[in-house]
């Protein structure tokens, strides 16, 4: 849709309101045993398997594809009752030049492949080369693209500059989904959170992402809580639902508990879903399992046994 700044401007987030809410959200909701163990399950479903590093090789990238598709091992899926192959990660996530290899090494498993791209992860390359980069990691099988915004508009306001970038991505990507990463942390204030979430919404994305995992400081609840009230002012407007990613920094199994609460509380369950909810996280996957082996056996196994490729 075309640009509405009175969808946003005017809006104010009232931050220690935000952070109150959030701080009362886990201490209020206790999840145990088996409901734990079924929440924990339904996070691997919604987790985007991730390696973003520079010693990025094939090798390392079939490791975490082979990961992706048996997330847990057999031991666990028996004690929960999963058959085996039942449960997958929502969807691999690498840099343009290694999809090929995920690509290759997830065909016939229905796992997406998600790419970084528009000069990931500061976006500070001129835009005919950032659309390029989307149009090759597409060429290349990629089905979901991970954008970065320009956060130089953001931060002066020109939503309209941020809007005709992002509208332009949008269409390089064609049929492959499109996560908008915000970089909140690099945003200062929810104020611009909040807008840069609706300009995005407006531009086209089909998910809005906390962070690229890069910043100094990362997913945070009441970030978070700040876009999904933008997802919720979006969807109440226009009637179109939008997905959301937190990503970066969450390493533990808990974390996954407190933003799927924050997602049920905010948005309801249907947006517990991988169509509408992701994790962008790598270590964490490693805690739930950790967990979910406590569960079946009843003992805690070292980390090192559920480390990740």
């Amino acid at each position: 849709m075309a640009l509405d700044v009175g969808m946003f401007e005017g809006h104010r987030v009232n931050r220690a309101a935000a952070e109150r809410r959030c701080a009362t959200l886990t201490a209020r909701r206790s999840v145990k045993k088996a409901h734990q163990a079924a929440w924990l399950v339904n996070a691997v479903r919604c987790i985007d398997l991730t390696t973003l590093a520079g010693d990025d090789t094939e090798g390392r990238v079939k490791r975490l594809c082979a990961k992706a598709r048996k997330p847990l091992a057999s031991h666990i899926e028996a004690g929960l009752g999963l058959s085996p192959g039942e449960l997958t990660v929502g969807a691999v996530c690498v840099y343009p030049t290694m999809v090929p290899h995920a690509v290759k090494a997830l065909e016939g498993t229905g796992i997406p492949v998600a790419s970084v791209a528009t000069g990931f992860p500061t976006g500070l390359m001129p835009l005919h080369l950032r659309l390029e980069e989307i149009r090759w990691a597409v060429a290349q099988g990629a089905a979901e693209i991970d954008i970065v915004i320009n956060r130089e508009l953001a931060l002066t306001r020109n939503w309209q500059g941020l809007h005709d970038e992002i509208a332009a991505m949008r269409e390089a990507c064609g049929d492959a989904h499109m996560k908008a990463i915000l970089a909140t942390g690099e945003l200062e204030t929810l104020n611009n959170v909040y807008s840069a979430s609706m300009v995005a919404m407006q531009a086209g994305a089909d998910f809005i992402k906390t962070s690229t995992g890069k910043e100094s400081v990362n997913a945070t609840l009441p970030v978070s809580l700040t876009m999904l009230r933008a997802l919720r002012d979006y969807g109440m407007a226009t009637g179109h639902r939008i997905g959301f990613k937190p990503a970066g920094g969450m390493k533990q199994a808990k974390e996954a508990l407190a933003w799927q609460i924050l997602m049920k509380e905010e948005l309801g369950r249907d947006w517990l879903n991988p169509d509408l909810f992701r994790f962008g996280a790598s270590s964490m996957l490693g805690d739930i399992e950790r967990q979910l082996e406590h569960y079946v056996t009843g003992r805690y196994a070292d980390s090192s046994r559920h480390a990740l490729a």
